[in-house]
């Protein structure tokens, strides 16, 4: 007996074929396409992006959820939907949250990071983490047989590897790397409740400690590749993975690039002076006000919350899912030493990922870093991200 055609199922996903360096992500995504269409018979998953033709996919949504919203779209959780939520674009997800009991699953703090205003606007799908990286190999060759626990054993395990003939031992990434690499070293040395005040309007960029922090940048990238203004995060990581670099700063999504490229032999740490702290990123889905399809919407995203869909789409992500009931067999070492470490440590979003703030002042504070490590100025940069966070650029 026929049941009629498929309802379609609208969604912005922003990774797709036509990009090699998501290419990992379209796989995770498509997984979870995989458990929708399991889960809820009836329903046709519908990418726009894929295949749209758009110019500029994110410029096509803004477009569409002021006059023709789709099902739901792909965000980052946390800041990245403040945009959303003032243009009064999104339904809010409380009632969702406390029938799939997603309360009682996520970690507090993660929880608290999603929250806008006393409510929740974005189911997420699973966690990143930015980490220092080091290649074990290189470092035992400048004779460092342990881990940096401060910002001056870092600057000396620089120093050493420098010395064994690695002319530049921190490899480096364009801006959006750089701001990573700035906010590990802020996280470090201010401690997370200094940090979290630096993307508020409440932000003084132009104290004293801040300066030191923003002149041990400076150092930092000293010892960094000359070419990172224009270096690509897969090239950064290769870097790292041939030996020409001792230690990189990035998200873990790099450990696909890693072993990849033959290297096995990598370490991994939150940035020197910043242990017990998860410094988080994330992926998850929104649901857009007057969406079309509603049942197939609400059906999306309970399979983004489930524990089937938060295993297939973390599994070949490499990021971790935020339930605390997801069966981890199969996960790697990594993973599963990162999903313990979620539950027991400080959770702090991250700037450079649209966790801690709107995307637009992450985008003006990647500008200014990437004008930092072109020109320098550490005064500049000062002024810079002071007017990004208050307000007044």
């Amino acid at each position: 007996m026929s049941t009629g055609p498929a309802q379609r199922v609208e969604v912005f996903a922003w990774a797709t074929d036509g990009n090699p360096d998501l290419a990992v992500e379209k796989a995770a995504v498509d997984a979870l396409v995989a458990v929708f269409e399991e889960r809820c018979p009836g329903q046709e998953f519908v990418n726009p992006v894929a295949g749209g033709g758009f110019a500029d996919p994110a410029e096509a949504l803004r477009c569409r959820l002021r006059d023709n919203p789709p099902d739901g779209f792909q965000v980052h959780p946390g800041g990245e939907v403040v945009d959303h939520v003032a243009a009064g674009e999104l339904a809010d997800l409380d009632e969702q949250f406390a029938r799939w009991g997603l309360f009682d699953l996520l970690p507090p703090g993660l929880l608290d990071g999603i929250t806008l205003d006393g409510r929740i606007y974005c189911v997420p799908a699973g966690l990143h983490r930015l980490l220092l990286w080091s290649n074990r190999e290189a470092l035992a060759k400048a004779g460092l047989d342990d881990r940096p626990a401060t910002f001056d054993e870092f600057v000396h395990h620089l120093d050493a590897l420098r010395a064994a003939g690695i002319e530049h031992p921190l490899a480096l990434g364009a801006n959006w790397n750089q701001l990573e690499l700035l906010e590990g070293l802020l996280l470090a040395e201010l401690g997370p409740e200094r940090f979290e005040t630096l993307w508020t309007a409440e932000a003084d960029w132009s104290v004293g400690d801040v300066t030191v922090v923003l002149e041990r940048f400076e150092l930092l990238l000293s010892y960094s590749n000359p070419d990172r203004d224009t270096l690509r995060w897969p090239d950064a990581a290769k870097l790292l993975s041939s030996g020409s670099a001792g230690y990189l700063f990035l998200g873990d999504w790099v450990v696909g690039e890693l072993e990849r490229n033959g290297l096995s032999d990598y370490a991994y740490q939150p940035f020197p002076g910043a242990e017990g702290t998860f410094q988080w990123l994330g992926d998850g889905f929104a649901l857009p006000k007057n969406a079309p399809n509603v049942t197939g919407a609400n059906g999306w995203l309970e399979t983004v919350a489930s524990a089937p869909g938060q295993r297939a789409f973390n599994l070949l992500k490499g990021s971790v899912p935020v339930r605390g009931d997801v069966d981890t067999a199969g996960f790697s070492a990594y993973q599963r030493e990162a999903i313990a470490d979620l539950r027991r440590s400080r959770l702090v979003p991250s700037i450079t990922h649209g966790s801690a703030c709107a995307i637009a002042r992450t985008v003006s504070a990647m500008t200014a870093v990437g004008r930092f490590s072109a020109v320098g100025g550490v005064a500049d940069l000062q002024a810079a991200m002071t007017a990004v966070f208050s307000g007044r650029e």
